[in-house]
C-alpha cells in the first residue's frame, strides 16, 4: 500500500513540477475521506536549494529519508539534460528499486533515473523537447517522445508539467482504486483520468538537418503529405536499397517511415484544426488521409481525442 512518499530535489528544481507532487501526495485531505501520506521533501544537495525561478527551498531531510519511502518522486530541474548528478543519490535510487520502492519522474527528472541506470531496457516518457537528447545521451532507453506517461513498474516516467499530474493520479488509481483517484482529481479540478498513451499536444518539428542521410527524404515527405508513397519509392529517392533505407530511417528518426508519415499528417491536421475553418473533408485531403472518416480514425488513435473535440479545445465550442 502506498503510504510513504518522498520528493527528492536538486539545485535548479522547477517549482511547478515539485508542486504537482506536493499537491497529490503532500496535502491532508482526510476531511474528504482521502488518504493521508507520510510526505517529505528531501534534498540531495544540502539543506537549501535554489529553484530556477530565483527563490530557495529549504528542508531538514537528507537522502537517508529515501530509505523508508514507498514512492520516490523526482521533479524536473534546470539543466538536468546536461548536468551530472550526485553519486550518492543515484545509489540511493538503485537501492530503493531493489527493495521494491517505486520511483516516478516528472518531465526532465527522467534524466536522474536514466543516470541511475533504472531505465536501461525500459520504455520511458519525457517532454517532447528533451526526447532526442535523452535518447542520444542514454541509448539503452526506449524513449517514447509523444506520450503523457509510461508505467514500467516500479519505474514511472511522465512528460512535461501537467502530465506529471496524470502519472501521479494513475499511480493513486492503481494503488488505491478509481474512487480515491477520482475524488482527488475533483479536489484538484483536473481530469480524473488521461491514458498514458495519449499523445502530448506538441509543435510540429522541423525536418532533420540536410547532413542526415535521410534528411532530404524527410523534407520531401513533409512537403508531400497528401501523396501516397511506398518505402521502395522513398528508398529510390535516397538512392538506397529498400531494406537499407528502412534501417537507416529507423536509426535516424527512431521510427518507421509509415509511423513518421502518420505522425506528420496528424501534426498537420492539428495545425489546420487550430488555425483554420477548413472542413474535415478538406483537412483529410490536405493531410493525405483521403476521407474524414480515415482522418477521425487515425487522429483518435494517435491523440486519444477526435478532431472535433481537439478543435473545440483550442478554439472554443463555436469552432466545432
Amino acid at each position: 500500500m502506498l503510504k510513504n512518499v518522498a520528493a527528492v530535489l536538486l539545485d535548479g528544481v522547477h517549482p511547478f513540477e515539485l508542486g504537482v507532487v506536493c499537491e497529490v501526495f503532500g496535502m491532508d485531505r482526510s476531511d474528504d475521506g482521502l488518504p493521508v501520506y507520510d510526505f517529505a521533501v528531501v534534498s540531495a544537495e544540502g539543506p537549501g536549494l535554489a529553484t530556477h525561478c530565483g527563490f530557495t527551498v529549504s528542508t531538514p531531510h537528507g537522502l537517508e529519508r529515501l530509505e523508508e519511502a514507498d514512492l520516490i518522486a523526482v521533479p524536473a530541474g534546470e539543466a538536468f539534460a546536461v548536468r551530472e548528478f550526485p553519486p550518492e543519490l543515484l545509489a540511493a535510487l538503485r537501492r530503493a528499486v531493489d527493495r521494491g520502492t517505486r520511483v516516478l519522474s516528472v518531465c526532465s527528472g527522467v534524466f536522474v533515473l536514466a543516470a541511475a541506470g533504472l531505465l536501461d531496457g525500459r520504455r520511458c516518457a519525457v517532454h517532447w523537447h528533451h526526447a532526442e537528447r535523452l535518447a542520444r545521451r542514454y541509448p539503452r532507453l526506449m524513449v517514447e517522445p509523444d506520450v503523457l506517461y509510461v508505467d514500467e513498474d516500479p519505474v514511472i516516467t511522465s512528460a512535461g508539467t501537467a502530465a506529471g499530474i496524470d502519472a501521479c493520479l494513475h499511480l493513486v488509481r492503481k494503488e488505491q482504486g478509481p474512487e480515491v483517484a477520482n475524488k482527488l482529481a475533483r479536489r484538484m479540478v483536473v481530469p480524473p483520468h488521461r491514458d498514458g498513451g495519449q499523445a502530448q499536444f506538441i509543435e510540429r518539428p522541423l525536418p532533420k538537418a540536410p547532413a542526415d542521410t535521410v534528411g532530404e527524404v524527410l523534407a520531401w515527405m513533409e512537403s508531400h503529405l497528401d501523396q501516397e508513397v511506398t518505402v521502395e519509392q522513398l528508398a529510390a529517392r535516397a538512392h538506397m536499397a529498400p531494406r537499407t533505407f528502412a534501417r537507416r530511417f529507423r536509426q535516424e528518426t527512431g521510427t518507421t517511415p509509415y509511423r513518421w508519415l502518420l505522425r506528420q499528417r496528424v501534426l498537420l491536421a492539428q495545425e489546420l484544426l487550430e488555425g483554420t475553418d477548413e472542413t474535415m473533408d478538406a483537412i483529410a485531403w490536405r493531410t493525405g488521409f483521403g476521407t474524414a472518416a480515415a482522418l477521425r480514425h487515425q487522429f483518435t488513435r494517435v491523440l486519444g481525442t477526435t478532431p472535433n473535440s481537439y478543435r473545440r479545445a483550442f478554439r472554443g465550442p463555436q469552432a466545432a
